[in-house]
C-alpha cells in the first residue's frame, strides 16, 4: 500500500510539474487516464507523444497522466482536482469512475474546455463536458454479441466480465451485448432469451486487475464445466499474457472445437499473439493510439471557439484467426 501511495504521489507531483505554462511555457493540454498501469492506456499516450512531435511549434503541449493504479479511482479525481488548481489550458478525462469525477466537475466548475476520452460521463451528466472522444461501447457491445451468435447460432451458458460497477463504458458494452443477444433493449440479464443464459457468479468484476481477471476466468471454467461462452468486455486478462496462457490452458481442447468460445475486447499485440494461438475466437479492437492522437487538436479546437460534434467516435477493429495480420487499423 506505501508503495502506491507513493507511486500515486510521484505521478501527481509529474503532472502538476508539467502542467499550467507547461514545457518551455507552452500552455498545457492534459490527458487524464483511469491508470498508468494499463497497456491500453500506454497507446493514448503513444499518440499524445505523436502529437507533441509532430507539433513543435504549437503554443501548447500534451500532458498525459493518471493514478499508478487503474483500481484507484479516488486517485484519478484527485488528479483532476490537482491538474485544475494548477491551470491547465483544457482536460481530456477518461473517468474510471463516471459519478465521483461528475461531482467534481460540478463542484469546480472549470472555466476550461473539459472533454471526455476512452470513457464517458453517465448520460445524465454528459453536460458537463464539451464532446467525447472514443469508442462507440454500446456498438462495441453488440459486435461481441454478433459474433457470439454467429460462433455459437444455438446458444448456451456465458459469462460477462466486466471492469468495476461505475464503469460507464464498459456498462455500455455489457448492454450493447445483452440487448442484441435478447432482441430487445434494457436487458439486465440473460435469463434464457434466443437460447442463452448467464451463469450464476456472473457477470464478475475485474476493477480492472489483470490478475484478478484470469483468476475469474479460471474459476468460472472450473466452476462451469458446460459453459458455452466467456465475454472479455475489456482486454484485461489478455494484458497479462503468461497468466492468460495458464487460465486458458485448462480449456484449449473446447476452445479448439468452439464447445467454449471468448469473444474479448482490444486488440494489443499479445492479444492477437492469443487470438492465432486459438485462445481466443473474436477481438473487437478500439483505437486508443487515435484517441491520444486526435484529443490535443480537439481541446484546441474547443479553445479556439470551433464547433465540434459530440460525440467523436473512434471507430473499431474486428479481428479473427484468419484476418489477425490485416485486421487492426494502421
Amino acid at each position: 500500500m506505501k508503495n502506491a501511495v507513493a507511486l500515486l504521489a510521484a505521478a501527481t507531483l509529474l503532472a502538476l510539474s508539467s502542467a499550467g505554462a507547461g514545457a518551455q511555457g507552452k500552455k498545457t493540454l492534459a490527458i487524464v487516464v483511469k491508470g498508468l498501469d494499463n497497456p491500453f492506456f500506454e497507446q493514448i499516450n503513444q499518440g499524445c507523444q505523436k502529437w507533441i512531435k509532430e507539433n513543435p511549434s504549437s503554443a501548447y503541449t500534451c500532458l498525459y497522466t493518471g493514478p499508478a493504479s487503474s483500481a484507484d479511482e479516488a486517485g484519478e479525481v484527485q488528479i483532476v482536482d490537482d491538474l485544475l488548481t494548477k491551470g491547465v489550458a483544457a482536460i481530456a478525462i477518461s473517468p474510471s469512475n463516471a459519478p465521483a469525477m461528475a461531482n467534481l466537475i460540478k463542484k469546480r466548475a472549470p472555466k476550461i474546455p473539459v472533454m471526455t476520452i476512452d470513457a464517458d460521463f453517465l448520460k445524465e451528466d454528459a453536460a458537463l463536458r464539451t464532446t467525447y472522444l472514443g469508442t462507440d461501447n454500446y456498438q462495441m457491445g453488440v459486435k461481441m454479441a454478433e459474433y457470439t451468435k454467429k460462433l455459437k447460432p444455438q446458444g448456451g451458458t456465458v459469462c460477462l466480465q466486466l471492469g468495476n460497477t461505475a464503469a460507464d463504458n464498459i456498462n455500455r458494452r455489457a448492454a450493447g451485448y445483452r440487448d442484441t443477444i435478447a432482441g430487445k433493449t434494457g436487458v439486465d440479464r440473460l435469463t434464457g432469451q434466443n437460447g442463452w443464459t448467464e451463469v450464476a457468479g456472473c457477470p464478475v468484476f475485474t476493477n480492472d486487475q489483470p490478475d484478478l481477471a484470469n483468476q475469474q476466468m479460471a474459476d468460472t471454467f472450473t466452476a462451469n464445466p458446460n459453459l458455452g461462452a466467456f465475454i472479455l468486455t475489456g482486454g484485461w486478462a489478455q494484458f497479462a499474457p503468461q497468466a492468460y496462457a495458464q487460465a486458458t490452458d485448462q480449456v484449449m481442447a473446447k476452445l479448439k472445437s468452439k464447445e467454449l468460445i471468448i469473444i474479448a475486447a482490444d486488440v494489443l499485440p499479445p492479444q492477437i499473439t492469443a487470438l492465432k494461438a486459438g485462445r481466443s475466437h473474436a477481438q473487437i479492437g478500439q483505437r486508443p493510439f487515435e484517441m491520444g492522437y486526435r484529443a490535443p487538436t480537439v481541446m484546441i479546437e474547443l479553445l479556439e471557439g470551433k464547433k465540434v460534434t459530440d460525440p467523436l467516435y473512434t471507430g473499431l477493429d474486428e479481428c479473427m484467426p484468419e484476418n489477425a495480420d490485416s485486421c487492426v487499423a494502421k
